[in-house]
């Protein structure tokens, strides 16, 4: 069995996000794979409760010495306000470094000696963070694997207020990470890099674009989603679940929903909370769509399971997703997903399991999502076939055990020579 030290500075299982991917990317692995994770000292305690031998199954670095202060330093750049996410990414990339300086302290023996087959990087999966590591591991004849990458798609050119409103004042300049000292013996000496969005593949080099695999970083726990929809007859049932900001564009919704809320033709569920949910109540009252329309607030992923199983549809106009887990988690119970076709999103949906409505202005949007909505509310019940379909979609190509296979066919790959045909991990 091929002998991995996978790298997962940010793992965990308790916790959402980036750091859920990491932790169920990295255990599933253990399936296909003898693997050794090495993460990030905050995360012990969980893996310790999820059942994890320390020093057996996975170790711990302790690199708080610079990640605590940086991490603050991100926070008060970002004026503790939850926003920012490219300023902290960017501090991360600065910080990360030492983590991995500290694994080679531990681990460079051992890899020098031949222990493990292959060193592979989950997290971070910002592109924007150098790996000191593939370098190393070149020189010590151990393939490296970098990735799930993802991140920087580019905000839609109508949104800019949108942009502001999140504080994304360094994405004006994000390209620039192209030119960090590292980024480019990074790439040039992992041997797969694994994409998670075509956007992120088209920023690597083109003469490395030989090393490069889509893999899309989300998954899905069929353990959390259990649940198989089934909606009540009648009335189309829409939900949206998500952070209540204006890129997501639940206010969009509301206007796109508000003349089939009206005439009682839908009901719409909102699941989660955020700075919006004020003007969200207020802009429901003025369109006179409270009867049809229910604010959940945040609920626990039992809770929210409960409720996206009553729908038909997932109604998500956002305009900058980098993954789009929500989508596969409705697409996991049999919810088909109505989305803006960009990003994360626009890449996991086509035409047999779900809609797309196309990325332009505002108003754009809205209409596309309004005539959605209204052929949709003539015949709920069309959408079952592709409910079906996303279904199997996602058991057959996104469950956490089926990326583990995918992974390691990239294993594979590279402990070939890369001289078999480069894998395509969504065509059987």
């Amino acid at each position: 069995m091929t002998r991995v030290l996978a790298v997962a500075e940010a793992a965990n299982p308790e916790w959402v996000s980036v750091p859920l991917v990491g932790w169920s990317l990295a255990s599933a692995l253990r399936e296909v794979a003898d693997v050794h994770i090495v993460t990030q000292t905050r995360n012990r305690d969980a893996f310790l409760r999820a059942g994890m031998r320390e020093g057996t199954d996975f170790t711990a670095i302790d690199s708080e010495a610079i990640a605590r202060p940086m991490w603050k330093l991100a926070e008060k750049l970002r004026l503790d306000s939850g926003k920012g996410w490219t300023t902290l990414q960017a501090v991360n990339a600065l910080s990360y470094p030492y983590f991995e300086r500290l694994i080679w302290k531990r681990f460079g023996d051992d890899i020098r000696r031949g222990a493990y087959d292959i060193v592979h990087r989950i997290t971070p999966l910002s592109p924007t963070s150098p790996s000191p590591l593939a370098a190393k591991c070149a020189r010590a004849g151990v393939p490296f694997v970098l990735g799930p990458l993802n991140g920087g798609v580019p905000w839609p050119k109508a949104f800019d207020a949108e942009r502001r409103a999140e504080k994304e004042w360094l994405s004006y300049v994000r390209g620039a990470y192209k030119l960090l000292p590292g980024r480019r013996a990074t790439l040039t000496n992992a041997s797969a890099i694994l994409a998670g969005s075509r956007h992120t593949a088209s920023e690597v080099p083109e003469d490395l674009q030989d090393r490069v695999i889509w893999l899309p970083e989300n998954g899905i726990d069929p353990a959390r989603f259990s649940r198989t929809a089934a909606p009540q007859p009648g009335k189309l049932r829409a939900a949206f679940v998500g952070r209540l900001v204006p890129y997501k564009g639940p206010d969009m919704l509301l206007e796109a929903a508000a003349p089939l809320l009206r005439d009682d033709r839908m009901t719409l569920d909102i699941i989660g909370d955020g700075p919006m949910m004020p003007a969200l109540r207020d802009q429901a009252q003025r369109l006179g769509i409270d009867a049809a329309l229910t604010f959940h607030g945040w609920q626990a992923h039992e809770q929210v399971q409960d409720i996206l199983a009553r729908c038909h549809l997932l109604s998500f106009p956002s305009i900058r997703e980098f993954g789009g887990g929500v989508v596969l988690e409705a697409m996991a119970l049999g919810v088909v997903p109505l989305i803006v076709d960009y990003a994360g999103p626009g890449e996991l949906v086509d035409a047999t399991i779900g809609l797309k409505v196309p990325c332009g202005t505002r108003d754009q949007i809205v209409a596309g999502f309004a005539r959605e909505l209204a052929r949709l509310a003539d015949a709920p019940e069309q959408l079952a076939p592709m409910a079906a379909a996303a279904r199997t979609r996602v058991q057959n190509d996104f469950l956490w055990s089926a990326k583990a296979r995918q992974v390691a066919r990239v294993y594979d790959w590279v402990l070939s020579g890369r001289t078999s045909p480069r894998p395509d991990l969504f065509r059987p």
